[in-house]
């Protein structure tokens, strides 16, 4: 057994930094010299920002409405802001403590909202400009906040505390009054016990002087704020979850959570009108219905021209176990239950007017549900649901795998949008989408984008992403294609994975071609064509892959001794690898083991596909000797060669879909043929079962394996026989490894170097990069050819030749012939990504055919043309001088290099990064230009020029903390990179400097200038007598001069960046002196208010003094006098 060093170990382990290292170009023999090539982009061409989130808001918390602005607000428990208008205008903000939003409160028709969190801090937002910022904060430093009341055109907001106390905030200033309405004088002084936190106020419709205080313990007190007394107080035994009155200030409602509604005259404190309970069983002898959960919140909306509205949540009766949550509507006599698919957290009635005091006119209303957000229409009878235009069903179900393209077809998104829209639900609400406000950006962007989101059940979703906006366009059930089990027991074949056998894990699309591969957690590939006509297959085309190798563990050699290239055997006259397939004959071999089983069963019945992808192919891997198929770990499809190339840790597997044959089934080792490097031989099959496939979607939070930390997801799995010594060893740097990252605080930093990867011995070399092009398959190649490149996870590449029949009819005649070429590179880990530059330095894309309608008979003229077409060619002409006329890019968790065709010397090369590892490869264009772009396990988002390799941007960006970043950030031509940030949401963000700047044009606007509605006609006899709505002067009641000043201690002031001093670091060139002119003159105005406020104040105070000195003198005087 080999012996190693530990300290030596040790110290590879600790030494390197996470930064790129200097470019090392290696030298080549003289003759050789690299030719020229001028490379356009610079540093100054890139710049990392984010742009647009799109999604359902992750955990949402708390929900807000302008009804004048027409803009809704929803806050979520990880401290995010998400702002909706019309369709289109979105835009995410976020409190930097990450601390959960548990009230919004707009101000109305103003471009601003006050947002409440659980770290008992207030927040105003400025959503004047397109990207909101925050004016001020306050936070309440001995009280906790728990419910906030901010009337209609008022600047006073009211404060509710755990302590039942309440504080009034002037929302101009931030700053809080002397003004306190105190627990202990709200509530009877004969009552004994604290009444609970405030959990509600509101000031009367009708008198803005009456502020109706609700405490959790069940009382209820109108407070007079001039008199500064309690008028009247209301007592229940159930505890209050909501409030809410009638509009003419005469009666309230309240809800109880003994599943109760109370109805109270406002001059009736004694017991409440009514008593109601919804969904309570009424029971004989008068007796009191029995209890129900609780009501938490209840809406009492009027309408002029028929029964007032009660809108409430929750009430279900105890004994409807496994009932969907509900939202109950009672109209007059009718009670409507509108179920929902997931738990309400909170909802809000839309009306046609701001004012409290006017007949309320509900049109709708909106709910915020734990998982969706759906906008009930009150007008219609049934209440339909309005369609939703925004993109929040990203998460329908769980995201698996992501992939985004950039500047594709100008054809394709019509294309696509054409056949979605058959696919669209019936029976909504045939009004507008009510949430309005807004204006579009300005889209800057010429080019369309589409995502492609793969889902745990199988379903794929294609998505128009084009100017930082997101519209689904349409969407495929790649399940249709397998029967369904019946019930549990009839699952023979898809217990390799807990749940979810449909999942996707890889999607390889061409988009010219519209051709679509995808490769399930089942071991299953499916290949789809495009068509715009309906078609029923009679018989799904399947074929089955018996794809099972073996080899013992042998030392590796060292990463960076490149084996010597082999002269591949019978490189003149290539063996054809002659196809086969491998039907499923028996489901057991001799021992009784499973033996030639697919995982899934495909359909035996016609099957309907509807216009859009429709299934060519279905291939699965099959289980051998009582084994389960691994799972697929790279996929490739190319429609000029009409072939589809998968692997696992294995082999490779090789399908011509158009003869539908297997053309190559190989184990890795056997690609190597004798002159496999690592020296491994067969042995027999595993008896381990494979590890569920589950981890898919598994969508939790910050969950870490500890043991698979220091893994990249690429990396095979350790050998399961390794002697007790040498897994001591492992087990022994397994420990130095979690001490190490501990030291250096990232635990997905960890480092792979070589050493640890020989230690490691892992047993199965995975295939991780496929790759099919027109390029130099060997050294003594004088044109390119058609190949297929093959990357795996110990850091080979290997070269497969493929010789064509001619295009046309002889395409579906003669077969494919496929034979590995001998040619071997290496780098260091495993290899991630491919391509190809041509000797301009210009990308060279696979060869594509280019889309055509599949269905309808061809004439006769267009047969000829077929015959005589060849497949799209994107390769240099055979003309052009042969020496070094191509590059190969090619990218490893480690390194990159780029190769000379046909000599294959290393042109140039870059160390990524020593102690992390690479995610995200990709090679993409940008301005004009060409580059690698990579993110790596660290946190860092860095590009590369091409071919030279020089480091181009290097920036600190975001840290792997869970595995659905590593499965779904990808980058794309044009500076355009994606990731799910959270299990149902999208983050977007952008690498190029262009389109950082044109940014502020592309968003939309939040705020635009609307009138308010005009207050409601008290009429001639209200203002005769007296009978309409109450004013108040709050500025007069609360301000300075009559309550005095707030405790210190009770709050703390915090400008926001979004006040002056964020404006000071805009400010620039000629505009910015005149804005930095303006802001001086600002401060001096401000300094002087402050100066006069305290001269103002001292005034006061000697007022105050003068009084109390006048008092205490007569007071003596009276006393002298007797």
């Amino acid at each position: 057994m080999r012996k190693f060093n530990i300290r030596k170990v040790l110290d590879g382990l600790t030494a390197g930094s996470s930064s790129a290292s200097q470019q090392q170009q290696q030298q080549h023999p003289p003759g050789n010299r690299e030719p020229e090539i001028q490379e356009t982009l610079q540093s100054e061409h890139f710049q990392l920002c984010k742009t647009v989130r799109h999604g359902f808001p992750y955990q949402p918390s708390a929900l807000a409405f302008d009804p004048v602005q027409k803009i809704l607000a929803v806050g979520t428990q990880t401290g995010a802001l998400r702002l909706f208008g019309r369709p289109g205008v979105e835009c995410y903000c976020q409190h930097d403590s990450g601390a959960a939003v548990i009230q919004l409160q707009f101000l109305i028709n103003e471009g601003a909202l006050v947002s409440a969190l659980a770290d008992d801090t207030l927040h105003l937002w400025n959503l004047r400009q397109k990207r909101p910022a925050i004016l001020h904060s306050l936070k309440f430093c001995r009280e906790r906040i728990t419910f906030c009341h901010l009337p209609f055109q008022s600047k006073w907001l009211y404060v509710g505390t755990e302590r039942g106390n309440i504080h009034i905030v002037n929302v101009e200033s931030f700053t809080l009054s002397g003004y306190v309405i105190m627990w202990n004088k709200a509530i009877e002084l004969s009552s004994k016990s604290h009444p609970g936190p405030v959990v509600h106020i509101s000031d009367n419709p009708m008198d803005e002087g009456k502020l109706l205080i609700g405490f959790e313990s069940g009382t209820v007190v109108l407070w007079d704020l001039k008199s500064k007394k309690a008028d009247y107080r209301y007592t229940y035994d159930e505890a209050i979850h909501s409030v809410a009155w009638h509009h003419e200030g005469k009666q309230f409602i309240c809800s109880h959570s003994d599943g109760t509604l109370t109805i109270w005259n406002v001059r009736s404190p004694a017991k409440p009108v009514q008593t109601i309970t919804p969904h309570g069983k009424q029971l004989k002898d008068g007796k009191k219905p029995e209890p129900c959960k609780p009501i938490l919140k209840v809406e009492f909306k009027t309408t002029r021209s028929g029964e007032p509205f009660i809108i409430l949540s929750g009430g279900l009766s105890y004994d409807t176990v496994g009932r969907r949550p509900c939202l109950t509507v009672m109209h007059g006599k009718s009670t409507a239950v509108l179920e929902m698919d997931y738990s309400i957290v909170d909802f809000l009635t839309l009306c046609e007017t701001p004012y409290p005091n006017d007949f309320q006119e509900p049109y709708a209303v909106v709910v915020l549900l734990e998982k969706d957000l759906v906008l009930i229409d009150l007008a219609q009878n049934g209440y339909p649901i309005f369609e939703n235009p925004y993109p929040l069903s990203i998460h329908e179900s769980p995201v698996t795998c992501c992939e985004y393209f950039a500047d594709c077809p100008v054809d394709l998104i019509p294309a696509l949008y054409s056949v979605g829209v058959r696919q669209k639900r019936q029976g909504y609400s045939k009004k507008e989408w009510p949430i309005n406000g807004g204006n579009w950006g300005l889209g800057a962007q010429s080019y369309s984008e589409i995502i492609i989101t793969g889902h745990a059940d199988g379903s794929i979703k294609f998505w128009d992403a084009s100017a930082i906006t997101l519209q689904v366009l349409y969407k495929l059930k790649t399940s249709k294609v397998f029967e369904k089990s019946r019930n549990k027991d009839d699952k023979p074949n898809t217990d390799i994975v807990d749940e979810d056998p449909y999942a996707i894990q890889i999607i390889s699309w061409c988009p010219e071609s519209r051709m679509l591969c995808i490769a399930g957690v089942s071991a299953h590939v499916i290949i789809y064509r495009f068509s715009k006509q309906e078609v029923i297959t009679e018989v799904i085309p399947m074929l089955e892959v018996r794809l099972l190798y073996e080899i013992n563990d042998v030392e590796s050699p060292e990463c960076e001794q490149a084996p010597p290239l082999p002269t591949p055997v019978g490189s003149a006259n290539p063996q054809p690898i002659p196809p086969q397939s491998h039907p499923s004959t028996s489901s057991s071999s001799s021992d009784g083991l499973r033996d030639n089983v697919p995982c899934l069963k495909v359909k035996n019945s016609p099957l309907k596909q509807s216009p859009g992808y429709q299934t060519e192919l279905v291939i699965q891997l099959v289980w051998v000797g009582g084994e389960p198929p691994q799972q697929i770990t790279s996929l490739a499809i190319n429609s000029s060669y009409g072939l589809v190339v998968f692997g696992n840790c294995n082999g490779i597997a090789m399908v011509d879909y158009l003869q539908k044959a297997v053309l190559l089934n190989l184990g890795t080792i056997e690609l190597y043929g004798s002159n496999d490097p690592y020296r491994r031989e067969p042995r027999s099959p595993r008896k381990s079962r494979q590890p569920s496939g589950a981890g898919l979607c598994d969508i939790s939070e910050g969950t870490v394996v500890p043991e698979d930390r220091c893994k990249s997801p690429t990396s095979g799995s350790s050998s399961p026989h390794n002697s007790d010594d040498e897994q001591k060893m492992n087990n022994f740097i397994e420990k130095a490894f979690e001490i190490i990252s501990d030291i250096k605080d990232n635990s997905f930093s960890r480092s792979r170097s070589s050493s640890v990867t020989s230690i490691d011995k892992e047993s199965r070399e995975a295939i991780s990069a496929l790759h099919f092009c027109e390029t130099f398959t060997r050294k003594a190649d004088s044109s390119p050819s058609p190949c297929l490149w093959v990357g795996t996870t110990l850091g080979t590449v290997l070269v497969i030749a493929l010789n064509l029949p001619p295009g046309g009819e002889q395409r579906l005649l003669q077969p494919v012939i496929v034979s590995p070429s001998g040619t071997i590179l290496r780098l260091k880990g495993a290899i991630l990504r491919m391509a190809f530059l041509d000797s301009t330095g210009c990308l060279v894309p696979p060869a594509y055919e280019s889309w055509k309608e599949h269905n309808v008979p061809e004439e006769k003229d267009e047969k000829e043309k077929l015959k005589k077409r060849r497949p799209v060619s994107v390769s240099p002409s055979s003309s052009q001088e042969i020496s070094e006329n191509q590059y190969a890019v090619i990218c490893s968790e480690k390194q990159a290099k780029v190769i000379s065709l046909p000599s294959q010397n290393c042109a140039f090369k870059q160390n990524i990064t020593e102690t992390s590892f690479v995610l995200r490869g990709d090679i993409v264009s940008l301005s004009n230009g060409i580059c690698l772009a990579c993110f790596c396990a660290n946190g860092h988002i860095m590009t590369f020029s091409l071919p030279s390799l020089r480091p181009l941007l290097d920036v600190y960006y975001l840290p792997l903390t869970n595995m659905r970043i590593a499965r779904t950030f990808c980058f794309t031509n044009n500076g355009q990179a994606l990731y799910l940030v959270s299990p149902t949401e999208i983050q977007r963000l952008t690498y190029s400097q262009e389109t950082c700047e044109n940014l502020q044009e592309m968003l939309g606007e939040l705020f635009t200038p609307v009138e308010t509605p005009e207050a409601p006609n008290r009429g001639f006899f209200k203002g005769l007598f007296g009978g309409g709505a109450q004013s108040l002067d709050r500025e007069e009641l609360f301000g300075e001069s009559s309550s005095g000043k707030a405790s210190r201690s009770l709050a703390q002031h915090i400008p926001g960046p979004g006040g002056i001093e964020g404006v000071k670091g805009a400010a620039s060139g000629v505009v910015g002196e005149l804005a930095r002119a303006r802001l001086a003159l600002d401060e001096r105005g401000q300094k002087l208010g402050d100066l006069e406020e305290r001269t103002a104040a001292m005034l006061s105070s000697a007022d105050s003094f003068s009084k109390h000195a006048h008092e205490l003198w007569w007071s003596l005087k009276a006393d002298i006098l007797k």
